[in-house]
């Protein structure tokens, strides 16, 4: 490491050795990853030295190499600006129709009264996309904040975006707008004019508004060090390098107040005839105030037109754009200052965002489009953030504006080869479907991590990882699941919905898993192959039992299963047909039906030596035992499973068996409750609560919660009922309703507390 490279390159090697993403970085270190990807591409040059310790600390440096990276960021100097000419710094009126923003404004109404109260001169960085009313905000601001500020209220558009104004030449409007002489500023150099600019804000109490700021390096000689004056700067930037500033990052308007817009504009006799329809134009619009004022004003010169029609030009995606056009006001070139200033990788990574289908994506969507690491592809996607045609979901995930994207496809189109189109959707596909297929599979018998081959851009390092990725990317990874079956990638389609065989278990209210798995069984129609036939139409019945609650149609998949298992002469389906349909008429209470298939799946596993299944078909034959009357034998039945499954030489082992033995120790605290024996009920319980909560089978565990409860008041024992239950409540949406359900009627029912 050498001390005469800039501190941004310095930090970068340090990072990129580490094998350390910016997230973690900022993560291990305290310091934003905004702030981090400033400093490492240069636009914070000199950070604090307290930054540099934390970075140093996160990092793990030794203390030669932490002294070498405080020595490169003393090194680093900000560059001076030229100076030229001057001009005008009077703030305009407000909007007129400014509406909503009350939390923003809230925020900004008390730094002026720190500012104005304390001596404490405070700077505001209202940052957002194009097109999101930053400077509408601004002026709103301005004018409502005047009466507090006697020293008068300035603005300089800084043209950020479009022939950016030298600081010089703001320095001087400023200066001449605060009263200045000609003489004094011809006397002063610009440092000396940065300095009289601080010392004028820090005696008078002034409001000031730098707009559209280009980057920190544009404003930081307009900023004042101390004083009760209150500066709000604008810009599609977050401008992080800035510090001891406040922030404010500003996107789409909320429902209400995008629809409260739309009726100030139309009028609100107009709005009020077509509600729905003003409704689904701020959709359309994206809430993006620039958008929803075209919107609007297009329709009041054109008062033959109904709402309702413009509703349908903006519907059509392709026409989107085109039609947010209003005179000489059209939301695209907003979009387009900003584009034109991208690097060519940027501007590349914005086209090829377009093809996310989900609403939010991390940096390894930019690396599959791109076929570049991921680091790579993080550096290109904070570049976009910085320009403001990217936004920061959360930690980690990055989102593109609804216009946005339909602006980068746009330019995709017109930009990209269709092949290289092509090339991209594929890679992110293929990347998607595979890393889901390795997630899934680490809930597999027989799997665990992914295999040496891997290549992914991500790799699950433990079944808990890979539980969170198959959930933060479950809207993408369907998409491209349901693309592959629309391209006829029928082997595709089939391997990634095989792994998901044991994970869906712990994501049972997804909503999705009868759709993964029809797909599958007709990607195995396709290709002729009975087994796979057989395996997903299994999946499907149990998803239509556990998940939809469609028993009739989870037990006519179960037999169209059980017809291609015995096509296939495979003992596994077919037992497991006939669990399923079991498991179906149990739901329905035909217990007599659910008795029949459930031993005649026990009788086929233990003629055929094979008993994979056998516990699970064994546990039902128990429960169908049980709705007949029977529990003294549905007791052994289950007594016989434990029996089994705690056998030495038991074939069944690993996450399967604890599964199953969660599952039968529930069953055995269903039997003793039937036999009244609620004692010995209530430990079966929370034994298998214990052990549900262990696997993350939360549904479950919701179950047995519930029965624990119902143990408990039968009991007498109210205080704990009480408590089991509002644990289940907990539980929120990893229960089901019918058990949310019973569980808060049976609290109303407790005595008060």
């Amino acid at each position: 490491m050498s001390g005469e490279k800039p501190f941004g390159e310095v930090l970068r090697g340090l990072r990129q050795r580490g094998r350390l993403t910016m997230e973690q970085l900022a993560e291990a270190s305290g310091v934003s990853v905004r702030a981090v990807g400033d400093m490492e591409r240069g636009r914070s040059r000199a950070p604090q030295r307290r930054t540099v310790a934390a970075l140093a600390d996160g990092l793990g440096l030794a203390d030669a190499e932490r002294t070498a990276l405080l020595a490169a960021a003393r090194a680093a100097r900000p560059a001076a600006p030229a100076v030229t000419a001057a001009g005008s710094a009077v703030p305009p009126a407000p909007v007129g129709d400014f509406t909503g923003r009350g939390p923003e404004l809230a925020l900004l109404r008390a730094a002026a009264e720190r500012a104005r109260t304390r001596g404490e001169g405070r700077v505001c960085v209202v940052s957002g996309p194009p097109g999101c009313g930053k400077t509408a905000l601004a002026l709103k601001a301005v004018a409502d904040l005047a009466p507090g500020f006697p020293g008068g209220c300035f603005m300089v558009d800084l043209h950020g975006v479009d022939g950016a104004v030298d600081t010089g030449e703001a320095l001087l409007r400023l200066l001449k707008a605060l009263g200045v002489s000609d003489r004094r500023l011809a006397q002063e150099d610009p440092r000396g004019r940065a300095g009289l600019l601080r010392a004028l804000l820090a005696d008078r109490r002034c409001v000031v508004v730098l707009d559209n700021a280009r980057d920190e390096g544009q404003v930081r000689a307009l900023l004042p060090a101390s004083g009760r004056s209150l500066v709000l700067i604008t810009s599609r930037r977050p401008l992080t390098g800035l510090e001891d500033v406040d922030r404010l990052a500003l996107s789409e308007m909320t429902r209400d107040e995008a629809g409260g817009l739309l009726r100030r504009i139309l009028g609100e006799e107009r709005a009020d005839a077509e509600a729905d329809a003003v409704a689904r134009v701020a959709d359309l619009c994206g809430r993006l105030p620039l958008a929803l004022r075209v919107a609007a004003n297009w329709l009041t010169t054109r008062s033959g037109c109904t709402v309702g029609h413009l509703v349908r030009r903006l519907a059509d995606e392709e026409r989107r754009l085109g039609a947010l056009a209003a005179g000489d006001v059209r939301v695209e070139a907003a979009f387009e200052l900003s584009y034109r200033r991208l690097t060519d990788r940027a501007a590349r990574m914005l086209r090829l965002l377009g093809l996310v289908p989900g609403p939010d994506m991390t940096a390894a969507y930019g690396a599959a489009l791109t076929a570049t690491g991921v680091f790579d592809a993080e550096d290109v996607m904070e570049e976009l953030v910085e320009a403001g045609l990217l936004q920061t979901a959360f930690t980690g995930r990055y989102q593109l504006h609804d216009l946005i994207r339909l602006f980068g496809r746009d330019r995709l189109s017109r930009e990209e080869e269709p092949a290289e189109r092509e090339a991209a959707e594929d890679r992110l596909r293929a990347w998607l479907l595979e890393t889901a297929a390795v997630a899934g599979r680490w809930y597999k018998p027989g799997y665990d991590a992914p295999p040496p081959s891997w290549q992914g851009p991500v790799a699950p390092e433990s079944a808990e990882e890979a539980h969170a990725w198959l959930r933060s990317e479950g809207a993408a990874w369907l998409a491209a699941l349901r693309d592959a079956a629309r391209r006829g990638e029928h082997t595709r389609v089939v391997e990634t919905a095989s792994a998901m065989e044991w994970f869906c278990n712990q994501w049972v209210h997804w909503g999705h898993w009868a759709e993964v798995f029809r797909l599958a069984a007709e990607a195995a129609a396709a290709l002729d192959d009975p087994y796979a036939r057989a395996f997903h139409l299994n999946c499907l019945s149990w998803a239509l039992n556990t998940c939809d609650q469609r028993y009739h149609e989870a037990a006519e998949q179960a037999v169209e299963a059980l017809e291609h298992a015995r096509r296939a002469q495979d003992v596994h389906q077919q037992t497991s047909a006939l669990m399923h349909e079991a498991s179906a008429y149990l739901q329905l209470g035909e217990a007599r039906k659910a008795a029949d298939r459930s031993l005649a799946a026990v009788a086929l596993s233990e003629e055929a030596g094979h008993y994979a299944v056998w516990p699970q078909a064994a546990r039902l034959h128990g429960a169908a035992l049980r709705l007949l009357g029977r529990a003294e034998e549905a007791l052994a039945r289950h007594m016989s499973v434990m029996a089994f499954l705690d056998a030495p030489d038991c074939p069944v082992s690993g996450r399967v068996a604890d599964v199953f033995r969660a599952r039968t120790t529930q069953a055995l605290g269903l039997d003793h409750a039937a036999l009244g024996r609620w004692r010995q009920a209530s430990d079966h319980y929370r034994s298998a609560r214990a052990q549900s909560s262990r696997l993350g089978i939360f549904h479950r565990e919701a179950e047995q919660l519930l029965h624990l409860g119902q143990a408990l008041i039968a009991l007498g024992e109210t205080e704990e009922a009480r408590y089991c239950l509002r644990q289940l409540l907990a539980l929120g949406d990893a229960a089901d309703d019918k058990e949310l359900t019973a569980a808060r009627k049976l609290l109303d029912a407790l005595p008060a507390e």
